[in-house]
């Protein structure tokens, strides 16, 4: 077969087969990696190794995350403990403190993630999480309002990069199909994080006036200690890349790297290159999935740092309010690992996002709707919330992650997308108004008509793909010829199928 007459489609499965397309016809052989390429592993040998990256690699990042997310939300559970009153904050200020939080956050995420790429995220990571622990426990010092906002400014800053240096991390070890389930490991720490913040909440209220600090003091100094050794551990113990890592084997690192490049078919672009960079912001894919992680990311921003304030609000008291927002993060937890796993096995994300967003989105139109009922209905309610919330969490922050090809447009576009997506973290500490209590309806209804967006973008995103992916399959000779010409093509190349 001429290779004018031919072009490989999109490699999904690296050990069972390739399809050819000749004539516009879909045939399936049996594939016969050619000669220049290492010796296939074996299914037993691959699964060793992707566990041995598991063991290693993901509890580090849940770590990193469940510490980084109570550091950024504990400021909620402060507030029970009279943070507001004894530094003597307006309503104003303190919802602008929730929100500047993602102004720094926002700010910064991409110039991290380009940082990560030069100096090796081995060392970048670390050094964000020593720096956020410095923040967290100097945030314990604070006398007023003016200081809050500062220090929560400088926490968004020193925050930044680890979300999206996660997501780009985990793209550097493991296969798309592989991501969403793994994503959902890390960022179930958070809903771990809303379960032992509140339980841990509720130990530190027995250390009110303990050496002359407040509660809320002593919540900020205890929770940012174990931040500080955490950065001190996965400074030596966390993998820079395959390609020079030491706790892998030489065998290990070429079958790692070689699945690598059959999944993205991409080429050793591992340079940084501009024409990439500008890509990710030319790109109105990128868009999309910025569109979509907004919408989910004001519900998921508002339940972290109100939800011991509504469970308050519902009748019950202030420390019964922070032990009882743990059973909604730990069911949460449960179906966000859930719903990841299962997209990972099916391939698939817009199905996967638009249904648990439409779950959430019920449980939000519960809570704006059923005010009147009794506090035990209104919390099944929030844990219906919760659960939607975070379930569709993973496979939308990892859609982009899987889609976007080229080192540096990937890393680009993905602190793009969670960075603009944290807008919504703006936008979610300004929704819940004290004016609003002890209901918060109008709180509820902007994130249920947020998550009814997310549904109907994710399903409209999803059917533009499949379209996408439909034509390239389509092309004759001629016209893949004339789409697979130049350099820097990424994701924009021809053979490359996007995940839908």
């Amino acid at each position: 077969m001429d290779s004018q007459d031919q072009k490989a489609l999109y490699q999904e499965n690296t050990n069972k087969e390739i399809v050819i397309a000749r004539d516009n016809k879909d045939i399936e052989i049996e594939k016969e990696p050619p000669s220049n390429l290492i010796d296939p592993a074996s299914p037993e040998e691959l699964k060793k190794i992707i566990w041995k990256l598991d063991f290693r690699i993901l509890p580090l990042l849940s770590l990193l995350y469940l510490s980084s997310y109570i550091d950024r939300t504990n400021i909620g559970n402060a507030k029970l403990f009279g943070l507001a009153t004894d530094i003597e904050i307006s309503a104003n200020d303190y919802n602008w403190a929730l929100s500047i939080f993602f102004i720094g956050y926002v700010l910064f995420e991409i110039p991290s993630n380009l940082v990560l790429k030069i100096i090796g995220p081995n060392k970048w990571i670390p050094i964000q999480t020593i720096c956020w622990g410095v923040v967290m426990i100097s945030m314990a010092a604070v006398k007023n309002g003016a200081g809050l906002i500062v220090a929560r400014f400088f926490l968004g800053i020193t925050e930044s990069g680890l979300t999206p240096g996660i997501i780009f991390y985990l793209t550097l070890w493991y296969r798309r199909r592989e991501q969403a389930a793994r994503m959902a490991f890390f960022f179930s720490a958070s809903t771990v994080a809303g379960a032992f913040g509140g339980v841990l909440a509720y130990g530190i209220t027995y250390m009110d006036g303990l050496l002359h600090l407040h509660g809320w003091q002593w919540l900020f100094i205890i929770e940012a200690i174990p931040t500080i050794l955490l950065s001190i551990v996965t400074f030596y113990t966390l993998p820079n890349l395959p390609e020079n890592s030491k706790f892998i084997t030489e065998r290990e690192r070429e079958v790692i790297i070689h699945r690598l490049k059959l999944d993205l078919n991409s080429s050793d672009d591992t340079e940084f290159s501009w024409n990439q960079f500008k890509m990710a912001f030319t790109d109105w894919r990128v868009y999309m999935y910025i569109l979509i992680n907004i919408c989910g990311a004001v519900p998921v921003s508002s339940l972290g740092l109100f939800l011991p304030t509504i469970i308050n609000n519902m009748g019950y008291t202030s420390v019964t309010a922070q032990a009882m927002s743990a059973p909604p993060y730990a069911i949460a937890c449960l179906f966000t690992v859930l719903v990841s796993i299962h997209a990972d096995r099916r391939g698939e994300r817009g199905y996967h996002i638009a249904a648990s967003a439409f779950v959430a989105m019920i449980g939000y139109i519960l809570l704006a709707s059923i005010t009147d009922k009794s506090p035990v209905v209104m919390y099944i309610a929030a844990i219906i919330a919760t659960t939607g919330t975070f379930a569709h969490a993973p496979p939308m922050l990892c859609w982009s992650s899987a889609n976007v090809g080229g080192y540096t447009k990937k890393a680009t576009a993905i602190a793009f997308q969670v960075g603009l997506g944290n807008l919504g973290g703006v936008i979610g500490g300004q929704i819940y108004r004290v004016s609003d209590a002890p209901h918060y309806t109008n709180g509820h209804i902007a994130c249920a008509c947020l998550l009814f967006g997310s549904v109907s973008f994710s399903l409209l995103f999803k059917y533009l793909l499949e379209k996408e992916n439909n034509r390239r399959k389509n092309l004759s000779s001629e016209e893949y010829e004339k789409e697979s010409s130049g350099i820097n093509l990424c994701d924009r190349h021809p053979d490359f199928r996007y995940i839908s």
